[in-house]
C-alpha cells in the first residue's frame, strides 16, 4: 500500500499520536456506527474498482468529531491509493491549490477538511478540476495575459464540512456522493471505547463502558477524549481498572454530568435561563454574552443540546425548553412558564 500523505502540522506528543492515529479505525469492520452511510461507501468503492476509476467526490457533512476525517482514511486505504490532507484554510491562494492537484497521482484522494472556507478564487478554480480534470492558470497580466490548461490524472475530492450550508450551490454540485453522517447510539458508543480501552490496554469494567458511553454526546471525538482523562485517574488511584466509582470521581472532576454536558454547555443554557428567562435569544446575543465566536455556538454547543432537546430554535431565536430547567433543578418563574407551554 501507498505511504498517505499529510500535511504539515504542529507535531504531535507521543500519547497524542496514539489517540489521534492508534484509536482511528482503519477498516470497515473496526468502525462502528454510520450503517448506511458505510454501505453507500462501500458500493462506491467496489463499483469503483470494478470499473478501473477514479471515485466520485465525495461530501462529508455533520457535527464535528464523528469520522469525517476517519472514513477518509479507510476509503484510501480500501482504494490503495494515496491520500493528502488539507483544510479549506490552508489553501489561501490558487497557487497553492495547483501545486497540490499537480502533485497528484492517477486515482488519488484530495481531502480538504472545512471544506465551506474554501477562498472563493481556489473554489472556482476547483471546478474544472473536478469535473474535467483540468486547471486553468493564467500567466501574465493586462493584454498580455494568456490561459494555459493543464491536464490532471483523474483524483477524488472528498470534502468534510460541519456547516454545510456554507457551501456554494456549484461546489455542492460537483460532488457525486453527498453523505450526513449522525451522533451514535450509546450501544456504538460502547463498542468503540471497548475497542479504543483494549488498544489502550486499560481495563474498562461493562458498567463504567456503559455509562461513559452514554456521556460521550454520541461523539467519537469526545468519548475517546474522557476515556484518555479517565484512564489517567484509574492509573493514578484505581490499579489501571476503569471502575464505574473511578469513572464518577474522574467525570466530576472534569464537570461532565449524567447527560454528556460539560460546565460550557451549562453556562449556556444557565445564561438563558438566569438572564433571558429561558429566550428567545438571538444567536449574536448568546455569543457576545458568552464571549465566544457565532460559529462555536452553532457547531459546538448547540447541535447536542438541541439533539437531547434542551434547546430549540425559533424564528426570534434560541429558546431553553423545560427538559433544561428540569436538568439544571431550576423551577421556571411565571414568565418562563409562559415562555415553555
Amino acid at each position: 500500500m501507498k505511504k498517505p500523505l499529510t500535511k504539515a502540522a504542529e507535531p504531535l506528543t507521543p500519547e497524542e499520536q496514539k489517540l489521534f492515529v492508534s484509536l482511528r479505525a482503519s477498516s470497515w469492520n473496526e468502525f462502528a456506527g454510520q450503517e448506511n452511510v458505510k454501505r453507500a461507501l462501500s458500493i462506491a468503492i467496489a463499483a469503483t474498482k470494478k470499473r478501473k476509476q477514479a471515485l466520485e467526490h465525495i461530501l462529508l457533512y455533520g457535527p464535528p468529531g464523528l469520522g469525517k476525517t476517519t472514513l477518509a482514511h479507510i476509503i484510501g486505504r480500501e482504494l490503495d491509493v494515496n491520500i493528502r490532507v488539507t483544510s479549506g484554510p490552508a489553501i489561501e491562494r490558487s497557487g497553492d491549490l495547483a501545486a497540490i492537484l499537480t502533485n497528484l497521482e492517477p486515482h488519488d484522494i484530495l481531502f480538504i477538511d472545512e471544506i465551506h472556507r474554501l477562498n472563493k478564487v481556489v473554489e472556482e478554480m476547483l471546478y474544472p478540476a473536478m469535473e474535467d480534470y483540468c486547471l486553468d492558470i493564467v500567466i501574465g497580466k493586462g493584454p498580455s495575459a494568456r490561459t494555459v490548461r493543464l491536464d490532471l490524472p483523474q483524483f477524488t475530492i472528498i470534502g468534510a464540512t460541519t456547516r454545510v450550508g456554507l457551501i456554494s450551490s456549484p461546489m455542492r454540485d460537483r460532488f457525486g456522493l453527498i453523505q450526513r453522517l449522525s451522533y451514535y447510539e450509546p450501544t456504538e458508543m460502547e463498542t468503540i471505547l471497548e475497542q479504543a480501552a483494549k488498544k489502550l490496554e486499560v481495563t474498562l469494567e461493562p458498567e463504567a463502558k456503559k455509562e461513559l458511553s452514554k456521556r460521550s454526546r454520541g461523539t467519537p471525538r469526545i468519548g475517546l477524549r474522557l476515556l484518555k482523562r479517565v484512564r489517567d485517574v484509574a492509573e493514578i488511584e484505581g490499579e489501571g481498572i476503569i471502575t464505574p466509582t473511578i469513572l464518577h470521581k474522574s467525570l466530576a472532576l472534569f464537570e461532565v454530568d449524567s447527560m454528556g454536558l460539560d460546565s460550557s454547555d451549562r453556562r449556556l443554557l444557565t445564561l438563558l435561563i438566569d438572564k433571558y428567562d429561558g429566550g428567545p435569544v438571538g444567536i449574536e446575543t448568546i455569543a457576545a454574552a458568552l464571549s465566544e465566536d457565532t460559529g462555536t455556538v452553532e457547531d459546538v454547543l448547540e447541535p447536542y443540546m438541541m439533539q437531547i432537546g434542551f434547546l430549540k430554535r425559533t424564528p426570534r431565536g434560541r429558546m431553553v425548553t423545560a427538559l433544561a430547567f428540569t436538568h439544571l433543578n431550576k423551577t421556571p418563574s411565571k414568565k418562563q412558564q409562559e415562555n415553555l407551554f
